[in-house]
């Protein structure tokens, strides 16, 4: 099973068809962190490590030339430019866009070439810096003039959906550190299933409004069922970080290329975003028609 982030899908962060650190075989104490034996002589070497490289001379495994690997000041720093690129571009789009017909048109299209240019680095056999900044920067114009259409009828909903959004992603980190959750092959499939149904759930729900079929947005109303379909949202979100946090483990543990790190924060970043989204949602709620 894969990591239901598409970024997370397409490179480096997955072995044998699955999650880096997962195996079928027994481990020690039963802990699904425990490392696994080392590989019978004559098997796969990269069935433990998919981040070495084989040696031609000798085919032994050995880590990237010159240390080059991924660590975690790597993976802060990067999220740090891409979260940072989405914050300034939020804020200039804020700033300088007014609220009106034409401000909602250049959202629109911002998070479609952000949605765009996501997808095709998705798909890349490398991590793109050019493509991922790009993505920050459009995903925070769209931010930007959603964040300022919600203040203009929400005070203050923005600044509280950041809040919460830190609030909700630390608390996440910390039940991961401290193990509460432990992401399992069967929590991933599990959450994934929740996850892609909920997602073509809401698709034929915005159908149904966008129609006519159903009054006041539909399981995404600014009421009750809005409210609870807005926190299965938020739980998802954070399912989406903890498979997160997970792959960025195991990517430092087997020695990713530094390069990867740029993956890492890609990554973070849909998750980071897709959890304010909901947050924003659910202040407003909050706050009502006020």
């Amino acid at each position: 099973m894969r990591s239901s982030n598409p970024v997370f899908s397409r490179r480096g962060f997955s072995r044998d068809n699955g999650y880096a650190g997962f195996n079928t075989a027994p481990q020690a104490g039963g802990n699904p962190y425990a490392q696994a034996p080392t590989a019978p002589h004559g098997t796969n070497p990269y069935a433990t490590n998919p981040y070495a490289q084989q040696d031609t001379q000798y085919g032994a495994p050995q880590a990237p030339a010159g240390g080059n690997v991924m660590t975690m000041d790597d993976v802060v720093s990067r999220t740090a430019i891409t979260l940072g690129t989405v914050a300034i571009a939020a804020v200039l789009a804020w700033t300088l866009l007014p609220v009106s017909s034409t401000s909602y048109g250049l959202a629109f299209g911002s998070a479609l070439v952000a949605f765009v240019l996501a997808m095709i680095q998705s798909f890349k056999a490398k991590p793109v810096p050019a493509l991922i900044i790009g993505y920050a920067a459009f995903e925070g114009v769209f931010l930007g003039v959603i964040s300022e259409m919600y203040n203009e009828r929400w005070s203050g909903a923005p600044f509280q959906a950041v809040l919460g959004t830190l609030a909700v992603s630390g608390a996440t980190l910390f039940a991961y550190k401290q193990r509460w959750v432990r992401v399992t092959a069967r929590y991933a499939r599990i959450g994934m299933t929740i996850a892609i149904a909920f997602v073509l759930v809401t698709m034929v729900n915005l159908l149904v409004v966008a129609f006519g079929g159903a009054d006041g947005g539909g399981l995404r109303s600014f009421g009750p069922l809005g409210f609870a379909v807005g926190v299965l949202a938020i739980l998802i979100g954070c399912f989406f970080l903890t498979l997160d946090f997970k792959q960025i483990e195991d990517g430092i543990t087997y020695g990713a290329p530094r390069e990867e790190s740029w993956l890492a924060a890609f990554g973070l970043t849909m998750s980071l975003v897709w959890i304010y989204l909901e947050m924003l949602r659910l202040v407003a709620i909050l706050q009502g028609d006020d």
